[in-house]
């Protein structure tokens, strides 16, 4: 993904001439915590339950235990339904093809990323790791493969 094919950072680095460019961008426009917030959503952590993996952020376990008895324990199933970042949640989009185009393309790399860590967190498993574009906006989630 070309950083520069977001409206946001092709105008600030327009704007602000020279030899500007995306890490330009984020050191004037993101502060420490901002930088160590997006780290973890490129590496998240992982958590596994009862033969599931599951994206820390989203494992509550009475919320895991409701999905496993619908699910009728169905641990792809379950991952499924609950490894889901939904972009379009998080971050604000304008409705524009060139940022709409932009979101996808950084659910893509969330993905690869994910799928990297997901591997070194579990290198015993195979797992697929997806960004699809939904009505409402782009969405990373995964699975293992069985």
């Amino acid at each position: 993904m070309d950083p520069q094919s977001i409206p946001d950072v092709r105008e600030w680095t327009a704007a602000v001439g020279g030899d500007t460019d995306y890490l330009d961008y984020l050191s004037q426009e993101a502060g420490l915590g901002q930088w160590a917030a997006f780290s973890r959503v490129f590496m998240p952590r992982f958590v596994e339950v009862d033969s599931c993996v599951l994206w820390d952020r989203v494992y509550e376990p009475a919320n895991f235990r409701t999905w496993q008895e619908q699910l009728k324990g169905d641990a792809t199933s379950v991952e499924a339904t609950l490894n889901q970042f939904r972009l379009w949640l998080h971050i604000d989009i304008p409705e524009d093809p060139e940022s709409e185009a932009g979101a996808l393309a950084l659910a893509e790399d969330i993905a690869v990323s994910w799928h990297r860590s997901l591997t070194d967190a579990f290198p015993d498993r195979t797992f697929d790791v997806a960004a699809t574009n939904s009505e409402d906006g782009p969405i990373v989630s995964f699975v293992t493969v069985r």
